[in-house]
């Protein structure tokens, strides 16, 4: 009888075991590790870029406006009537990660071309608790040299005068279904500065969060802190306020910022205009998205 017990015992250990086992992978199946989706809900919040970057072999197409600023008092009609800035552009993404993207700007004619490539993706579970997205982009002006007669000489005789650059690093985490933050240190260059004092490189540390009040609505802020002094003349640091919503396959965003500029070097570094005395511009983004 012992005998017969033992040998029951040892035919039905290892089919115990095994059982075991393939409850143990079935529970670590239905763990879902995938990417976390949505951080923020398109490639730009107000000025500057997240860490998103469209779907596969989806094209955007945006339109970036600003308007005068506030304290063009009534006779402006609060920035209304004052000069608008604008930009349009075409981004797109054939497999979801590497993004190329293509605009112009209607301050100092301004045309940009980027990439944007999703380095990692923030998932549920293990190391990946962070999205990081990197960020290059060149931009070239077409301005003519206000100062050509003045002066007696262009100062954009050599092309490469007229270009510069930016590069970041973009951080980002969705902490909830409602609440998402990135921070992104930024290199600026230029190519040609406007004062022999200023800098050709200068530091800017980013930071945008983004607040879900419901299904297609959200509160965004984003702010630019320029680090180490870029310039002896009177800049102040990007600040905007806004509101998403999103209408089908448009994303429209509605904000205040104290920048008129819509690319890097602009709004980065050369925002002249302050909160504190109403230098603030209402301004709207709209984007459309195509699958191709």
């Amino acid at each position: 009888m012992k005998i017969r017990s033992f040998i029951l015992f040892a035919v039905m250990l290892p089919i115990g075991l095994f059982a075991q086992a393939d409850d143990l992978m079935a529970g670590l199946e239905q763990v879902d590790n995938s990417p976390v989706l949505a951080t923020f809900k398109g490639t730009r919040l107000i000025n500057l870029h997240t860490v998103e970057v469209p779907g596969r072999r989806t094209l955007d197409f945006r339109i970036a406006h600003r308007f005068g600023p506030f304290n063009g008092g009534w006779y402006d009609f609060y920035g209304l009537d004052g000069g608008a800035s604008i930009r349009m552009g075409l981004e797109y993404s054939y497999e979801g990660r590497l993004e190329v993207g293509i605009g112009r700007t209607s301050v100092e004619k301004m045309a940009d071309a980027f990439l944007k490539y999703r380095l990692v993706r923030q998932r549920p579970h293990g190391w990946q608790q962070v999205s990081v997205t990197l960020f290059s982009s060149v931009y070239y002006t077409m301005l003519r040299d206000p100062d050509k007669a003045i002066n007696g000489f262009d100062k954009y005789t050599r092309r490469s005068s007229r270009m510069s650059y930016a590069h970041q690093v973009i951080i980002g985490r969705k902490f909830s279904e409602r609440f998402s933050l990135q921070l992104a240190p930024t290199l600026v260059h230029i190519n040609q500065v406007e004062r022999i004092s200023d800098l050709n490189d200068a530091i800017v540390f980013t930071g945008a969060t983004r607040f879900k009040i419901n299904k297609r609505s959200a509160i965004t802020l984003e702010y630019g802190w320029r680090a180490f002094g870029y310039s002896r003349a009177k800049y102040y640091d990007t600040l905007g306020v806004g509101w998403d919503i999103e209408t089908g396959g448009h994303v429209f965003q509605m904000f205040l910022t104290n920048s008129q500029g819509l690319t890097e070097p602009q709004f980065l570094l050369r925002t002249n205009n302050k909160w504190s005395d109403a230098g603030i511009r209402l301004g709207f983004n709209i984007s459309r998205v195509f699958t191709i």
